[in-house]
C-alpha cells in the first residue's frame, strides 16, 4: 500500500510519523547524511546521538580529572601545615616508588598551593630527573651542601613551570658523600643542619632517599619527623620492611626522638592479580590507619613521565596515575593539617 505524503521526507525515504497524543515531545531531528538501516525503517526510531559535552563520556571525564588535577584557578585547595613537614620517603628495597612517589606528591602539592622544596638524597639522581632540573657533572648540589655547608639558597633550583616548587639536585659526586663523612662529627645530622640553615617558607620538604640503609639514609631519618614509606604490592617488599622499622627505631631512640612512621602508600598495584589485593589487605590489616586510602596503579604512563623530564601531574594529568597521587597528596595535606589542630587542642587542655 502506498505511503500518504504526510508519511514521506522530500527525498522519498520514509521518517517516523508525528506523534498525536498530547503532552508527547517531538521526534528528534535526524542527522544529516545518516543513513538507516533496516530495522530503523521498520521502526521509524531515530537513533540517539553523543553529545562530545557529555560528562558520561570518557573524554570528558578524563578532561574533568585534569582539570582537577593541574588546579588552573591556582587556589590554594590543599591545606597548608601550621609549620613546615619535613618528610623522608625511605624503604630499602629498590624499585618500589620512592622516587616516582616523591616527585609526583610534590608536584602535586605546589599545584595546590603548598611551597614545597625536593631533596634528592639518592646518588643516580632520578628525582632530579623527573623534576626536569639540571644534575650534571659540577652542578651545585645537595653533595656541597652535605659535605662543604653551602646554604641550600646557592645549590636549589626552581622547577619550570611550578613557581612553588623548588629542588635541590644530586650529582654523581654524591656517591662519594659517605666516605667523606666518616670523620666528620656529628655527621648524622649534616643534612638536618642544612635544612634547619634555610629560611626561606616552606610547607613541605620531601627527602627522596637512596635505596640502602647508609648514612645518606641515617641524615634523612635525623633531619624528618616523618617517614613515608612506599610499598610495592609484591611479596617481596613486605620482606625487608621488617629491617627499615627496627632502624626507624634505633634512630628513634638514639638521634631523632620526633621521628614517626606518618604514612604508608601502596604502589604498583595490579588489580588483575590476587596477590595484589592479598598484600594490600595484610599492610592494611597490620598498619590500619597509617595506610593512605589512595592506591597508585601499576601504569605504562608513570614509566613514560621521566623520560620528558616530567611527573605524571604535568605529562598526563588526566590518567589513573596522576588521579592517584593527587588523592594520595590531598590526603597527606588533609591527615596533616587535622592532627595540628588535634596537638593545638591537646596542648589548650594542659
Amino acid at each position: 500500500m502506498r505511503k500518504s505524503t504526510s508519511q514521506r521526507g522530500r527525498s522519498g525515504r520514509h521518517t517516523a510519523p508525528e506523534s498525536t497524543a498530547a503532552g508527547k515531545d517531538a521526534a528528534p531531528a535526524e542527522p544529516k547524511g545518516y543513513q538507516r538501516t533496516a530495522v530503523e525503517e521498520q521502526t521509524g526510531e531515530i537513533p540517539q546521538q553523543n553529545d562530545p559535552l557529555d560528562d558520561d563520556l570518557p573524554l570528558a571525564r578524563e578532561a574533568q580529572r585534569a582539570v582537577r588535577v593541574l588546579n588552573p584557578s591556582g587556589n590554594i585547595t590543599m591545606p597548608r601545615p601550621p609549620k613546615r613537614r619535613v618528610i623522608a620517603v625511605a624503604n630499602q628495597k629498590g624499585g618500589v616508588g620512592k622516587t616516582t612517589s616523591v616527585v609526583n606528591l610534590a608536584v602535586a602539592l605546589a599545584l595546590h598551593g603548598n611551597r614545597v622544596m625536593v631533596i634528592d638524597l639518592d646518588p643516580q639522581g632520578n628525582a632530579s630527573t623527573g623534576l626536569g632540573v639540571e644534575h650534571g657533572a659540577g652542578t651545585p648540589s645537595v653533595y656541597e651542601g652535605l659535605v662543604d655547608g653551602i646554604p641550600v639558597e646557592q645549590i636549589a633550583q626552581r622547577v619550570e613551570g611550578i613557581p612553588s616548587l623548588q629542588c635541590i639536585p644530586a650529582t654523581i659526586d654524591l656517591a662519594g658523600a659517605e666516605v667523606e663523612l666518616v670523620n666528620v662529627v656529628a655527621r648524622e645530622g649534616r643534612l638536618q643542619k642544612m635544612i634547619d640553615g634555610f629560611s626561606g617558607e616552606l610547607d613541605y620538604v620531601l627527602i627522596d632517599c637512596p635505596p640502602s640503609l647508609g648514612l645518606l639514609t641515617v641524615n634523612a631519618l635525623v633531619a624528618a619527623a616523618e617517614v613515608l614509606v612506599p610499598i610495592q604490592c609484591e611479596y617481596y617488599a613486605l620482606e625487608g620492611l621488617g629491617q627499615l622499622l627496627r632502624n626507624i627505631e634505633l634512630v628513634k631512640a638514639h638521634l631523632n626522638s620526633r621521628l614517626r612512621v606518618s604514612t604508608i602508600l601502596l604502589t604498583m598495584y595490579d588489580k588483575r592479580t590476587k596477590l595484589a589485593d592479598q598484600v594490600e589487605q595484610e599492610v592494611r590489616g597490620h598498619f590500619s590507619e597509617l595506610v593512605l586510602d589512595s592506591v597508585v596503579p601499576r601504569s605504562v604512563r608513570l614509566s613514560e613521565a621521566p623520560g620528558y623530564g616530567q611527573s605524571i601531574m604535568t605529562y598526563d594529568p588526566g590518567s589513573r596515575g596522576a588521579t592517584s597521587y593527587f588523592e594520595a597528596a590531598e590526603e597527606i595535606a588533609r591527615r596533616g593539617a587535622k592532627l595540628s589542630r588535634r596537638q593545638q587542642t591537646n596542648k589548650g587542655g594542659n
